[in-house]
């Protein structure tokens, strides 16, 4: 690889000088940048991040802790913070902390030893004292699509609770009344906000959530599976599941569909968080999509702004239902009352 001292040989000119150019610095004629800058072509030198980053104290390295790389909703979100950190000059370091704390610690340990400059975390629970070292330690660090309450950072997330009312309204417009979830775990906030929305949408139609309704899930396919299983044993089983989440959900349609049983026929199934399988399941599944693409795009602005010594600002998306056929299809609308011929009434002439 050439170096620096040969890209100055090449261009006649000194190490200095060269150091100057790559650094953009406004007191080098216009000679002698354009033949830094050709020398830099021809050797194709490439300066050395780690000794540059020693310099300036930055890496332009952002850090990515996601909760698991296996689930899509993270895997399209890991992917935009990517494609958009990379269009603001800053290159992303991704770990997966596969629903674990533990796992997640490694990575945050790691990726700050590595002098990221900034993180996104999604957090797998709030308790991790070095999350909350490195959160109020003055790392610039940005939660998304989970948070850790009480923590001065800044949130990126989507908010379902509208989308959950909607979806509480579709199925009870489908004569559904007997409802019951599938929830994420009780340490995440995802986990408690789904079924808190779930609760109360179906309050506002007067229906209970009876805690045999309620299944403890961890947001994989294997709880999914699980959950619905207790379901279906039970003696007046329900009518829906509500999977928190689209692990879940495939893991619920594994169950169901191995005791012999058909969706929507013998029971109907929603999800939270769209992904594209659901358009090939058969049938496609009702869900709850969020913005994701935008989430990871927003997460990266403010984290960068933070890095920057902007203010950063929290920022909240609305979630949608998207209304498949794993419900059940609407009633046909009722046709019209038939109406008598119309009576003409007698055109009255003014007279003048």
């Amino acid at each position: 690889m050439a170096s620096i001292k040969d890209v100055a040989a090449e261009a006649g000119v000194s190490v200095a000088t060269v150091s100057r150019v790559l650094n953009d610095h406004p007191s080098v004629s216009a000679d002698a940048r354009t033949r830094v800058l050709s020398a830099v072509e021809t050797l194709g030198y490439r300066p050395n991040a780690v000794a540059r980053s020693l310099r300036t104290d930055q890496t332009h390295t952002l850090g990515l802790v996601i909760s698991d790389v296996m689930n899509p909703y993270f895997t399209e979100l890991a992917r935009s913070v990517e494609e958009a950190a990379r269009a603001l000059g800053y290159s992303v370091i991704i770990g997966n902390a596969d629903e674990r704390p533990d796992l997640q610690d490694h990575h945050v340990r790691n990726l700050l030893d590595r002098r990221i400059d900034g993180l996104l975390v999604s957090p797998t629970d709030g308790g991790s004292p070095l999350m909350l070292d490195a959160a109020r330690g003055g790392t610039p660090m940005v939660f998304v699509d989970r948070w850790i309450p009480g923590v001065d950072v800044p949130v990126v997330r989507a908010d379902g609770l509208e989308a959950v009312r909607d979806l509480v309204a579709h199925l009870h417009g489908l004569g559904h009344r007997r409802l019951a979830i599938i929830a994420g775990p009780a340490a995440t906030t995802t986990g408690q906000e789904r079924v808190a929305a779930f609760r109360e949408a179906l309050g506002a139609y007067g229906l209970d959530l009876p805690d045999v309704y309620i299944g403890q899930g961890d947001f994989q396919a294997d709880s999914g599976r699980r959950v619905t299983e207790g379901f279906l044993a039970l003696p007046e089983p329900p009518e829906v599941v509500f999977a928190a989440d689209n692990l879940m959900a495939l893991g619920a349609l594994d169950a169901i569909r191995a005791r012999g049983l058909r969706v929507p026929d013998d029971i109907a199934l929603a999800a939270f968080d769209d992904i594209r399988w659901f358009v090939h399941t058969d049938p496609p599944i009702t869900a709850i999509a969020q913005p994701t693409g935008e989430l990871g795009r927003a997460a990266v602005r403010a984290l960068v702004d933070r890095i920057e010594g902007r203010p950063p600002e929290s920022v909240t998306l609305p979630a949608r239902l998207v209304v498949r056929r794993s419900c059940g299809e609407p009633a046909p609308p009722e046709p019209p009352p038939a109406q008598s011929p119309a009576v003409r009434s007698p055109v009255r002439r003014s007279q003048t």
